[in-house]
C-alpha cells in the first residue's frame, strides 16, 4: 500500500494547519493510501550546523525527531508539509526540520510526490508556500497542485472549517496527489523512472 506522511509544523496539534491536513487524510483514506500525521511544531528542533557528520553516519548528528521522520520519509511515496504563517514565513520548527531532513538524508527522493500546505489568518501564505516548495524542487520531487494555492485561512480551527474554498482545495490536492502516486507507480513498472545525471557540481573554486 502506498503511504503519505504529513508533517504538522504548527504548535497547535488541533489548530488551523491540522484542520487542513485532516481534510486531506479523508481523501487519502478513500483512495486507499495509508497516512500518518506527525506533530512536529512543539518539538525542540535545532537548526542544521552543516557539520556533515551525516555523510559519515547516514543520519543527523542531533538524534531527535528529524531522524525519526527520515526513516518514515525513506519508505513513503509522498510528503505533505504543513505550516502556519509566522511573519510571512513558515514556522521555525518546520524550517529547522526540513533543512536537516533534506541535508542529512542520502536516499533518493526522486519521484516521491511533495506538497506544501500553509495556513494563515490573513497574509503571508504564498511567501511561505514558496519557501516550502523549494525543498521538493531541489530533490527531484514532483509537486502536487490543486485548484488554488494550497492554503487555508482562519485564526482558529473553527474559522478554517468555514473556509469552504480552502477545504475544497485540500481535498482536490489530496486527489491529485493520490493520482500522481498511483500513476508514477504504474509508470515505473512500465517505463522505469527517468535517468538523473549527477556528474557536474558548479562551484568555481578558481574564482574565475
Amino acid at each position: 500500500m502506498s503511504k503519505v506522511i504529513l508533517l504538522n509544523g504548527s504548535a497547535h496539534q488541533h489548530g488551523c494547519t491540522a484542520t487542513a491536513l485532516e481534510e486531506m487524510v479523508k481523501v487519502f483514506d478513500a483512495e486507499g493510501i495509508e497516512t500518518e500525521i506527525i506533530q512536529v511544531g512543539m518539538k525542540d528542533i535545532r537548526g542544521c550546523i552543516v557539520c556533515s557528520k551525516c555523510k559519515e553516519t547516514g543520519k543527523c548528528v542531533f538524534d531527535d525527531i528529524v531522524n525519526e521522520v527520515a526513516e518514515k520519509f525513506k519508505d513513503a511515496d509522498g510528503l505533505v508539509v504543513g505550516s502556519p504563517v509566522y511573519y510571512a514565513s513558515p514556522s521555525g520548527s518546520i524550517i529547522s526540520l526540513m533543512d536537516r531532513l533534506f541535508y542529512s538524508t542520502s536516499f533518493s527522493k526522486h519521484m516521491k510526490v511533495g506538497a506544501a500546505v500553509v495556513s494563515c489568518r490573513r497574509g503571508g501564505n504564498t511567501a511561505s508556500f514558496d519557501v516550502l516548495n523549494k525543498y521538493f524542487t531541489i530533490s527531484g520531487m514532483p509537486l502536487a497542485s490543486s485548484t488554488y494555492w494550497n492554503q487555508v485561512h482562519g485564526f482558529t480551527a473553527e474559522d478554517v472549517k468555514k473556509d469552504l474554498e480552502g477545504l475544497q482545495t485540500m481535498r482536490n490536492l489530496a486527489r491529485n496527489m493520490s493520482f500522481m502516486i498511483k500513476a508514477f507507480a504504474d509508470a515505473k513498472e512500465k517505463y522505469g523512472y527517468p535517468e538523473m545525471e549527477k556528474s557536474y557540481f558548479t562551484s568555481f573554486p578558481d574564482g574565475k
